[in-house]
């Protein structure tokens, strides 16, 4: 059984290649569930290690719906990665039918594979939110997908496990075949505690981050920097052009504010 390593940093992907994990997949930000790494990241892992690296294509927290222009900047990552060396790309879209369910962006998601050509890859945990997973299956393996990151829709994989298994059933039926099964890849919560039921159960491949939290303050900051208005699932954060005319406003002509 392959391990993969979710590393956020550097030191996590030393981390990683030290203890002879098989790949590793870069991002930052696992509070958010994980988003592009910094092309200076990107680079200093390439460069100086050598453990397989898939790069997390995630522009911003919220959702999996990206705009055209966000769809670009992930276009621009993944050749980025192509140039640099990296052997896989980690992304996905999703968007909603017109019954309003959660399903793949196929269109959108085919961009992204077709740009990573030359690289695996990997679907990721926006899998776990449509509504229709063995539909899901279906297309990401006529897509090309090589590989599916999923806990099972749960917040565990452990207690997806059982979705897991049935996924895996629905993917084994094109081996012996021309067509390159779908890897489902179990990750979410696994440890040294649980990792064998996965290798029980057959799979492949596992996918955890074996974080340890360090604190770094003596004490708590005088001014904060975390805020919890941007940690709840579903925000998306930008900048408001009549907030900015306001303050511009209020700049350029004092006391308009205010009337």
């Amino acid at each position: 059984m392959k391990i993969e390593i979710c590393a956020n940093s550097f030191a996590s992907a030393v981390a990683a290649q030290d203890a002879r994990a098989d790949r590793i997949e870069l991002c930052t930000e696992l509070a958010i569930g994980g988003l592009t790494p910094s092309h200076g990241l990107l680079k200093k892992v390439i460069e100086e290690l050598s453990i397989p690296t898939h790069a997390l294509i995630r522009p911003r927290s919220g959702d999996f719906t990206y705009s055209e222009d966000e769809l670009d900047v992930m276009l621009k990552d993944i050749k980025y990665c192509k140039e640099i060396g990296c052997t896989g790309i980690v992304s996905g879209v999703l968007t909603k039918n017109k019954a309003g369910e959660i399903i793949i962006d196929q269109n959108a998601t085919a961009r992204l594979i077709k740009a990573s050509t030359g690289m695996e890859f990997t679907f990721h945990r926006a899998f776990d939110w449509v509504n229709d997973p063995v539909r899901a299956i279906d297309q990401l393996s006529d897509m090309g997908v090589a590989r599916l990151l999923t806990s099972g829709q749960k917040p565990t994989a452990i207690e997806g496990i059982d979705l897991l298994k049935k996924v895996k059933s629905q993917v084994n039926r094109f081996r012996g075949s021309d067509k390159i099964p779908l890897q489902i890849m179990p990750g979410g919560g696994i440890n040294a505690e649980n990792a064998f039921q996965f290798k029980n159960a057959g799979f492949e491949a596992v996918h955890f981050s074996a974080t340890r939290k360090e604190q770094k303050l003596d004490a708590k900051p005088k001014v904060p920097f975390h805020s919890d208005l941007f940690f709840e699932e579903g925000i998306v954060a930008t900048s408001d052009i009549e907030k900015i005319r306001a303050v511009k406003k209020a700049i350029q002509h004092p006391g308009s504010a205010r009337a």
